[in-house]
């Protein structure tokens, strides 16, 4: 090969090309996937010729290509067929595969989106509880109970950001039954011709009214803070700060304040209406946000080493 040499006999800066040759280009490498069911290994797709900076989620939609019936959002892929699903966003370069990689596949079943979830679960007890509402002087229950969940809904459309875009479908009908059959029960008691008033009479209803209103502002600005820690279209986790806004200071000590309002807004309705299907709607809600707050405060632990360790799940220095 000839060198090309700097004018004014300076050191060479590049290497000549003989007349008529061109230099090669750099081979692009490309994967091999084999996506196999996950309980029979039967081999179900080959993918020839991915990028290496394909992510799951480009593969998801290939392998739907060949099996139409298996929409990406019902798709788990797996590198070990009793593993973790992989998320959408890694990429197939970063996962510890060689050239040749064998995913493994496993049904999630029928999908509904999260919008549309939380839209029926949360119409459903505010228009059953109407259908039970006929007597005037609970009107003040009726507008709380109301509240709620046309604030549920207003969030679910413009506030709330999905990391995970669907529900597997068979779940809807669990969560309906829990919401509406509970909405139905409470308004039932709480309209019933021999309903028995509050104890403390309207001193205990303001007080509840006072601690329902609180922390339904509060659910409402953790909502909208953590809105505001993902940017739109971003599946990007942050660990949640207090904000200018003192109802998210509740942050320094919980790491899933937005429940801990939830519960707080319930045992207000619950003092309010002094009615036992209250009471157990609130508690059953209280252990279910629990494990769910729980399982969240686990995952910040894991994900950032700099986590605060004062913040506890759902109750501050307790739980």
């Amino acid at each position: 090969m000839e060198v090309a040499v700097a004018p004014e006999g300076g050191p060479a800066l590049w290497p000549a090309v003989a007349p008529g040759k061109r230099p090669k280009k750099s081979a692009v490498l490309f994967f091999e996937v084999e996506i196999l069911d996950a309980r029979s290994r039967e081999k179900l797709c080959f993918l020839d010729k991915v990028e290496p900076q394909a992510t799951v989620a480009d593969i998801k939609n290939l392998f739907s290509k060949s099996h139409p019936q298996w929409y990406p959002a019902r798709q788990s892929l797996r590198l070990d067929p009793k593993g973790r699903s992989l998320r959408d966003e890694d990429a197939l370069q970063a996962l510890p595969v060689g050239t040749t990689a064998t995913l493994y596949f496993r049904d999630l079943g029928a999908q509904i989106s999260w919008v549309t979830v939380f839209l029926t679960e949360y119409a459903g007890p505010l228009l059953i509880y109407l259908l039970f509402y006929f007597r005037v002087p609970f009107l003040l229950a009726c507008c709380c109970h109301s509240f709620h969940y046309v604030k549920r809904l207003l969030e679910t459309l413009f506030v709330h950001r999905f990391s995970h875009g669907t529900m597997p479908l068979r779940n809807i009908f669990k969560n309906c039954t829990y919401y509406w059959g509970f909405a139905a029960w409470m308004a039932y008691y709480i309209n019933h011709p021999l309903y028995t008033p509050p104890a403390y009479g309207d001193e205990q209803v303001k007080l509840a009214l006072a601690v329902f209103l609180f922390c339904q502002l509060g659910n409402f600005s953790i909502h909208v803070a953590l809105r505001n820690l993902r940017p739109a279209g971003s599946k990007a986790r942050k660990i949640p700060y207090p904000t200018r806004n003192p109802f998210t200071w509740l942050f320094l000590l919980v790491s899933c304040p937005n429940y801990t309002y939830e519960v707080g807004s319930w045992i207000g309705f619950t003092i309010m209406t002094q009615c036992l299907p209250v009471a157990l709607f609130s508690l059953v809600g209280f252990v279910q946000m629990a494990i769910w707050a729980q399982g969240k405060h686990r995952s910040y632990l894991r994900e950032f080493r700099d986590y605060p360790p004062l913040r506890s799940p759902i109750v501050p220095f307790l739980l």
